[in-house]
């Protein structure tokens, strides 16, 4: 018997001893009641228009952004397996995109995003699965005698109930930048402001609220006398129709009956004020800039391309070189990465600016020799042409110790020379 049937067989009865047990109620299961109960008061996570706008973004900056396998000279690999997987087709039912702007979304509103490396086959990888990062868990071995590997996935499919067992290697893992104290899982964003996340969640379940009565102001209806407690509701309840009846702004009262309004102004309590800090305080746990959540008090149309570079430096470039090594180490062998094969994000998508300023910049690529004309052209999606590869400079260039050369005598002597 292998030591992977050994494993399978040591979880097998670990988790047949589990349900055999009386205590069924795990801590998911209590975190589950208590996270249905406040997102039946005050709604989801994703109802939060800040939190889902950060989410929008980040998950569409990284689903947007073309990958390429690049070997040691910065030149594109095309004929490698992973190739046509991240590029073309990753799965029967998604895009690239669709799968990159998935994982982003699981790693920043679960905290980890997982695919599976399909590679029955002799031909290498088929397929990359994406996995829910609510189902899968991960087993650590404390042991030692199971086998040397010191952690692997479960993951247990809802739909049909069978379970999984994953070696490391054959799952992708793109976790949070902040783990959980072995290091193994992401935690999210959150989970860490929970308390600023109500609080958002709370204001603008008071504003829905506000609108679904018609704006109308809580009062306080005084009276002369007693009345029980059904004659109370019955009286609040035809006052309360009589006001929402076809919008009308007065109401009839019987005599001795007065109506005091007890609102707190959101003026006077700076309410606007409070929600607008606490989402930009969301936003820049994201690292997202006001200016992409219509916050354009101190942005212009000339430092939106500084903003761009700067959402890329801060934001976008720890995430991708994330995603790149993630997927380094787990589709490619040791002998590719020791020949200097890596995958790359071309972030020129997101940077390309307007047209002056692309032209501007391919214009100066181009004159220095970095860019032939057909590379340029290519940016520009133009289609190459004949004798467009070479690369030029100005001519008139020379090394440091051949300045002077041009101007020496017929004689043969350098002008350097005729200086000393």
């Amino acid at each position: 018997m292998s030591w992977l049937d050994r494993a399978k067989s040591k979880v097998v009865s670990l988790r047949r001893a589990w349900n055999e047990t009386e205590n069924k109620i795990s801590m998911r299961t209590i975190l589950d009641a208590f996270s249905k109960s406040f997102d039946a008061e005050l709604g989801a996570d994703l109802s939060e228009v800040t939190y889902f706008t950060c989410l929008k973004i980040l998950s569409e900056s990284v689903g947007k952004i073309p990958v390429y396998l690049m070997d040691k000279d910065k030149r594109r690999v095309p004929n490698h397996d992973a190739c046509p997987l991240l590029q073309v087709s990753p799965n029967l039912i998604q895009t690239p995109a669709q799968m990159f702007t998935y994982f982003e979304y699981c790693r920043n509103h679960y905290g980890n995003a997982y695919a599976y490396l399909d590679n029955r086959s002799s031909a290498g990888i088929e397929r990359i699965v994406p996995l829910d990062p609510r189902r899968v868990q991960i087993w650590i071995n404390t042991s030692g005698d199971i086998f040397s590997r010191p952690y692997f996935y479960f993951y247990t499919d809802e739909r049909t109930g069978q379970s999984f067992y994953f070696e490391p290697e054959r799952i992708l893992h793109f976790k949070s930048w902040i783990t959980e104290d072995n290091g193994l899982a992401g935690k999210s964003i959150r989970e860490i402001l929970a308390t600023t996340f109500s609080g958002l969640k709370a204001s603008s379940k008071f504003l829905s609220d506000l609108h679904q009565h018609g704006l109308i102001a809580n009062a306080v209806v005084k009276f002369t006398g007693d009345l029980k407690r059904e004659s109370q509701d019955l009286l609040l309840n035809e006052i309360e129709k009589q006001a929402r009846d076809n919008n009308r702004r007065m109401i009839t009262l019987p005599m001795g009956f007065d109506i005091q309004r007890l609102d707190l102004s959101l003026a006077d309590s700076q309410f606007y004020e409070l929600k607008k800090y606490s989402a930009l305080q969301i936003a820049a746990a994201f690292g997202i800039q006001p200016m992409y959540l219509n916050d354009l008090e101190k942005s212009s149309y000339a430092n939106a391309a500084a903003q761009n570079l700067n959402f890329y430096t801060s934001t976008l470039l720890f995430i991708l070189s994330g995603y790149e090594q993630e997927m380094n180490r787990k589709l490619l062998s040791r002998k590719e990465l020791a020949d200097g094969l890596g995958f790359k994000f071309n972030v020129a998508t997101i940077l390309r600016g307007d047209i002056s300023q692309q032209a501007e910049i391919i214009q100066k690529l181009t004159s220095c020799g970095v860019y032939s004309v057909n590379e340029a052209r290519r940016l520009l999606d133009r289609e190459p042409c004949e004798n467009g590869d070479v690369h030029f400079v100005n001519g008139s260039y020379v090394k440091l110790q051949d300045i002077g050369k041009a101007y020496a005598s017929k004689g043969g002597e350098n002008f350097a020379d005729d200086k000393k």
